[in-house]
């Protein structure tokens, strides 16, 4: 998380300064200072709201406040990025939902989750992973997509048989 500290006490939560507004202050700090440089994913609305202690909303605002700074640039269901639009991702950066449905994948292949079994539900990834359902969404999709995984309306998504696997 780009030394996203946990560290609500810096914080000013009775003073004249809106929340959003100092949180912001702190990820434009981190981009001065280069721990956040041109194509970096900030942290997302759900690390933010749960490391600074905030509502979701402030979280939200907090990225509205970076980009009428014109530091950061939102793709919509992949993040907020330092930079202006277009500006290139980093190259280490893989998309969240990417790197979600890996590790996810890996479990399958390590056999802690069974063919025909559930992976977990959205709430346990979201919690799990600091994440917005979106982000879940995406990655069991992109399981879905490459065969790991098969969705039942109003059941779950389970483990398909390795004969559906994709081949490394």
């Amino acid at each position: 998380m780009h030394g996203l500290v946990y560290n609500p006490g810096v914080l000013d939560r009775e003073g004249p300064v809106p929340l959003f507004k100092q949180v912001a202050a702190l990820v434009r700090d981190q981009i001065e200072r280069g721990e956040l440089t041109a194509g970096d994913p900030v942290p997302s609305e759900a690390a933010l709201e749960k490391h600074y202690e905030i509502a979701r909303t402030t979280a939200r605002r907090v990225a509205r406040e970076l980009r009428e700074m014109g530091l950061v640039h939102t793709v919509q269901g992949e993040g907020t990025f330092v930079g202006r639009p277009g500006t290139p991702r980093s190259a280490k950066q893989m998309p969240l939902y990417q790197k979600i449905a890996g590790e996810v994948a890996q479990r399958i292949q390590l056999g802690e989750i069974s063919p025909n079994k559930a992976i977990p539900g959205e709430k346990v990834m979201m919690r799990q992973y600091s994440v917005a359902k979106v982000t879940v969404r995406q990655a069991v999709a992109h399981l879905r997509e490459q065969g790991w995984v098969f969705t039942v309306p109003y059941r779950g998504t389970y483990v398909t048989g390795p004969e559906k696997w994709p081949i490394n």
